[in-house]
C-alpha cells in the first residue's frame, strides 16, 4: 500500500473545486486558489500522479434520462464465502452500481438502479441464486443529496 499523500490548504481547495465542477479551468481554479495556472498545473498533475486523483467524473440526473429505481441492498453471506468470488459475481450483474464490502453485519451493501419494481425483484433474485447469499434486506430510494467537496 503507498504511503499516505500530506496535502497542503491549496491542494485540497483544488479538490474541492474539482469535486464541485471536473470540467472547471485551470484558470478558474487558479484565480480561486490566487496562484497563476502553471503552478496550479503542476499541482493537480502530482496530484494525478500520486493517485490522490484518480479520475473525472459527471454527475446525471437519471430521472430526465427515464424512470428508473434506485436502492440499496444489503447481502449477508454464507460463513464460508469468498468475498472476491462474490465481488466477480457482482461484477456480471450490470445494474449493480457500487459494491461496499463491510466489517460486521451486513458483509456487503450494492447500490442498484433499475427500471421499475419488477426489475429489482429479477436482480436482488439472481443475487440470491448465487448460492452463497444467506440473506437480503433492499432499500428504495426516494431522494437523495450529496455533499461535493
Amino acid at each position: 500500500m503507498a504511503g499516505v499523500v500530506k496535502l497542503d490548504e491549496i491542494d485540497e481547495r483544488i479538490i474541492a473545486l474539482l469535486r464541485e465542477d471536473a470540467r472547471r479551468t485551470i484558470t478558474d481554479i487558479a484565480a480561486r486558489v490566487n496562484l497563476s495556472s502553471a503552478p496550479v498545473k503542476r499541482r493537480i498533475d502530482r496530484l494525478e500522479r500520486l493517485g490522490v486523483i484518480t479520475g473525472y467524473t459527471v454527475a446525471v440526473d437519471h430521472a430526465v434520462i427515464g424512470p428508473t429505481i434506485e436502492a440499496f441492498t444489503e447481502l449477508r453471506l454464507a460463513g464460508n464465502a469468498d468475498i472476491d468470488e462474490i465481488l466477480g459475481q457482482v461484477e456480471q450483474i450490470p445494474e449493480i452500481h457500487e459494491v461496499f464490502t463491510m466489517a460486521g453485519d451486513p458483509d456487503a451493501l450494492l447500490r442498484i438502479r433499475v427500471t421499475d419494481v419488477e426489475h429489482l425483484k429479477a436482480v436482488v433474485n439472481r443475487l440470491r441464486r448465487t448460492g452463497r447469499v444467506t440473506g437480503t434486506k433492499t432499500l428504495m430510494v426516494l431522494d437523495r443529496w450529496s455533499r461535493s467537496g
